[in-house]
């Protein structure tokens, strides 16, 4: 089996502290020694694998293509401005240079996405952005760029001018690299949804899949000393019902095509 929880690695601590977090939940849930660490995993091919012990997947994609290939085993709780309970949301940003101060402003513009697969970069984005459009359109391109740091990039270098940036990777930005948020100005927060869940592969045994939501949702000392590290306030367990909040904010922008293939 392997274990990987690659979604908010933007720096070597955070690394190092989700690594720890995975290997303390195993052996919480008696499962030490039972499953590989996959650092760099390819996604969404991670998501696919059938055995997949414990990952994280978005949201996203476990409402457009993940049920029944993964089971949802809890949602993490952040602190981060953005988040309420086991939701969030994205912070919409542009250059602070450029003179916009509005998302209206920013018609015909640029826009930076990480992955067609992300709710927080893509489709909260399309929401936004849906009712401000015209014959379907907002922005005049879309730049597909890889990642949501990539996508902050891109702004600071000028490739692009608006951007979604989930608010979990924009709080451990401020806290790990604030240069990168320097020159980056917030216009306004995306609707909410359920957050990232950690989830493992449907054929891994129920009981174990059982023992390791157990471990999360009543963490041990230990555990917890490593959740308060990465601004976990608690853990979850979100039905896949809740998640269809995720699907009806797609089917909310369906009349926007500024990030059809």
């Amino acid at each position: 089996m392997i274990v990987s929880l690659p979604m908010y690695n933007v720096s070597p601590r955070l690394q190092r502290e989700y690594e720890a977090l995975l290997a303390r939940v195993l052996a919480d849930a008696g499962l030490g020694g039972q499953a590989a660490l996959l650092r760099e995993p390819e996604l969404p091919a991670l998501w696919r694998r059938p055995d997949l012990l414990l990952g994280q997947t978005c949201g996203y994609p476990y409402v457009t293509f993940l049920k029944g290939v993964v089971d949802l085993i809890a949602t993490p709780c952040f602190d981060f401005p953005g988040c309420a309970g086991g939701d969030y949301s994205s912070v919409i940003v542009t250059r602070a240079v450029d003179g916009v101060a509005t998302l209206a402003q920013a018609r015909g513009l640029t826009a930076a996405v990480n992955d067609r697969h992300s709710n927080s970069g893509m489709n909260v984005l399309r929401h936004a952005v849906a009712p401000l459009a015209r014959e379907g359109r907002f922005f005049g391109a879309v730049k597909w760029t890889g990642a949501h740091v990539a996508s902050l990039r891109a702004l600071k270098e000028g490739e692009a001018d608006v951007a979604a940036i989930d608010c979990v990777t924009y709080g451990y930005l401020l806290e790990e690299a604030p240069d990168s948020l320097q020159g980056i100005r917030v216009l306004q927060y995306s609707v909410s949804s359920p957050g990232l869940p950690l989830v493992a592969a449907r054929g891994v045994p129920p009981q174990q899949r059982q023992r390791l939501r157990t471990a999360l949702l009543a963490p041990s000392a230990a555990l917890r000393a490593h959740m308060d590290a990465l601004h976990i306030k608690a853990f979850q367990h979100r039905p896949g019902e809740d998640y269809q909040r995720i699907a009806q904010i797609e089917a909310e922008a369906a009349g926007d095509a500024d990030f059809s293939a």
